[in-house]
């Protein structure tokens, strides 16, 4: 039986639920969660998180790993991955808004997406402050 889905993209990796409900939002969203694989780290170990990302990375033939935390464990394990394998690019302090916009932009080569995504997830953050605010 062959499948006519499209190939994951992207790992997206995390703590506790995390990548499963930011990669859930974009498929609520843009009916894109395919594009992504979803990890968390929850019961792994450093050197457990590590081999699922470069199992996963390798298993795929994936170039891109979106992360939650810039210092947290999943960033950490990603970043030893990516000393392996110096084409990866590692995304970290992921949100929705940078997600929507990789797998919007699935014609542009991984890196150039990844980049791009960046920056919009970095503009779609803003401050709302209600008039009692101080």
């Amino acid at each position: 039986m062959t499948s006519n889905a499209p190939a994951p993209r992207a790992l997206v990796v995390g703590h506790g639920d995390f990548a499963a409900g930011i990669v859930s939002a974009v498929a609520a969203i843009a009916g894109r969660g395919g594009d992504f694989v979803a990890l968390s780290n929850t019961a792994l170990a450093p050197d457990g998180i590590e081999r699922a990302i470069r199992e996963t990375v390798e298993g795929l033939s994936l170039t891109v790993v979106f992360t939650d935390l810039p210092g947290g464990s999943c960033t950490i394990g990603a970043r030893k991955v990516q000393r392996l394998r110096p084409a990866l690019v590692v995304v970290a302090g992921t949100n929705v808004a940078t997600l929507l916009d990789f797998t919007m932009n699935d014609a542009m080569p991984a890196r150039e997406a990844a980049a791009r995504a960046v920056a919009r997830g970095r503009d779609a953050m803003l401050l709302v402050e209600g008039a009692g605010a101080r």
